[in-house]
């Protein structure tokens, strides 16, 4: 059966096109052909758009209105604040390749109702209702657990001789980035259901959100409340989407139980500790640096390493939807066995997304040289240009990384454990060395030769390996 929305109008009902080619094209064929930018894509991006300029608005902001030592406490929060990492384990993603592998067999109608595999639609609703009763109980795990750590972190390395109010901001970003760890992954299923262009226009509303949001509270100079605040609108604007989503989601969840549930424990669990391994190490990878620095370096590096790392990052984000987008129909494709297609749209796609961000980098670092004479006062707050080249060549590479992720988890696995502890050791190893005696430098060449060099040399050979050797079978079990 197809997968997709149906939606009743005039004359009948119409199913919606398959997962990344929605009803009511707007691009051209030539053009779609060239750079595969579908609706699902262009709304990513525009949300990643929005995004960066809401981020560089506010990076702006920062430098206005808060002081080098507050600059250091904003970017340190917003590490600490990742570490919802370890609570949430990469659920997300086992949670919409599930659902893509189940909801290949089923028709979900606008009203509410399901058609097809009776069994698919059990497995389905059994999901959800797993995801709901995990999600709330790592919630409250969380905000039991980051509130005292973070505000003994603080506490403890609070810089000498500068009193910086911390205690609000920090609870308001913690109980702000719980609300947004319960709801993401009832996105993630919706996603997997095949609704990718709505959720996507979804990413894009919180973008819009993310300018508002951040802004106000900065100008208002409240600046240390802009992170809790950024999550709290997200969440408004994400329950408002879930309510209009309220009847398929209360069908599902009423969904008979039976023996046709899933069977977590045996089916998901072995891909799911392995995801959630790897998840924690990407928080080391990408996030230790910020709170090392100002621990041993002071809050002024921090804040420093926090800027440029945020905006060096800008170049996966704005690209990361041309893959990320395709992970319902990568496990829609395996779930049918068409894994032929499955390559082409992977192999085209990952050559498109190489060129776009290679654009964004030249793009990106001639912004910085130009900043070093036309706006020395920012340019001050991140990197010398030599060291945030760095940080780009390593989006590329991370990016890269991801891209092969994606492909291979799709298939409900997880082959990328090793790979991923390997580079978080060497970042970890490089974090405690280097950084509290070469500062910024250390942690600029730490990063590169973990995650840049490293992380890319290991990976591909895991990618052409399980490729050639029976990953391609739809199966739930994880290998290392």
């Amino acid at each position: 059966m197809s997968n997709g929305l149906q939606r009743a109008g005039r004359g009948g009902s119409a199913a919606e096109a398959p997962p990344g080619e929605p009803a009511g094209k707007r691009w051209t064929a030539p053009m779609k052909r060239l750079t595969g930018m579908d609706q699902a894509i262009a709304y990513a991006v525009m949300a990643k758009v929005l995004q960066i300029a809401g981020s560089t608005g506010t990076v702006l902001l920062i430098v206005r209105f808060l002081t080098p030592v507050e600059q250091g406490y904003y970017y340190t929060l917003l590490s600490l604040v990742a570490l919802q990492t370890i609570f949430e384990l990469g659920f997300s993603f086992v949670i919409l390749q599930l659902a893509a592998h189940e909801a290949v067999h089923l028709v979900l109608h606008a009203d509410g109702r399901i058609d097809g595999d009776p069994i698919a639609r059990a497995r389905l609703g059994s999901v959800l209702r797993t995801t709901l009763r995990w999600y709330l109980t790592a919630g409250a795990v969380m905000l039991a657990v980051l509130l005292p750590a973070g505000a003994v972190f603080f506490a403890k390395h609070a810089a000498a001789g500068q009193r910086v109010a911390w205690h609000g901001p920090w609870a308001c970003a913690v109980l702000a980035t719980v609300a947004v760890f319960v709801l993401n992954p009832i996105y993630s299923l919706l996603d997997g259901c095949g609704q990718i262009r709505q959720v996507a226009a979804m990413r894009f509303a919180q973008g819009i959100a993310a300018i508002i949001v951040p802004w106000t509270v900065l100008m208002a100079r409240h600046g240390l409340y802009a992170p809790g605040a950024v999550n709290a609108g997200f969440s408004v604007v994400g329950l408002g989407f879930l309510w209009t989503r309220r009847r398929l989601l209360l069908s599902l969840l009423r969904t008979p139980r039976g023996v046709h549930n899933i069977a977590w424990r045996a089916e998901v669990w072995p891909f799911q500790w392995r995801l959630g391994i790897s998840f924690l190490c990407s928080w080391f990878t990408a996030q230790i640096f910020t709170p090392v620095l100002f621990a041993y370096r002071g809050p002024v590096e921090a804040g420093r390493m926090g800027m440029s790392m945020s905006i060096a990052s800008y170049v996966a984000a704005v690209t990361l939807p041309w893959m990320s987008t395709k992970s319902t129909p990568y496990g829609n494709l395996i779930a049918r066995g068409q894994f032929g297609a499955l390559d082409r749209l992977f192999f085209r796609t990952l050559w498109q997304s190489l060129t776009v961000i290679a654009i964004l980098v030249l793009v990106c670092m001639g912004g910085i040289l130009w900043l070093q004479t036309g706006a020395p006062r920012l340019a001050s707050r991140m990197l010398p240009p030599k060291f945030f080249a760095l940080l780009l060549l390593t989006a590329v590479s991370s990016f890269v990384v991801q891209s092969l992720a994606i492909y291979l988890r799709a298939h409900k696995r997880e082959p990328f454990l090793g790979q991923s502890l390997a580079v978080a050791a060497v970042t970890i190893a490089g974090a405690a060395l280097l950084v509290p005696r070469w500062g910024l430098d250390g942690a600029a060449l730490t990063y590169f030769v973990a995650s840049g060099t490293i992380g890319l040399v290991l990976a591909i050979p895991i990618f052409v390996r399980r490729r050639d050797h029976g990953l391609m079978q739809p199966v739930l079990q994880a290998e290392i």
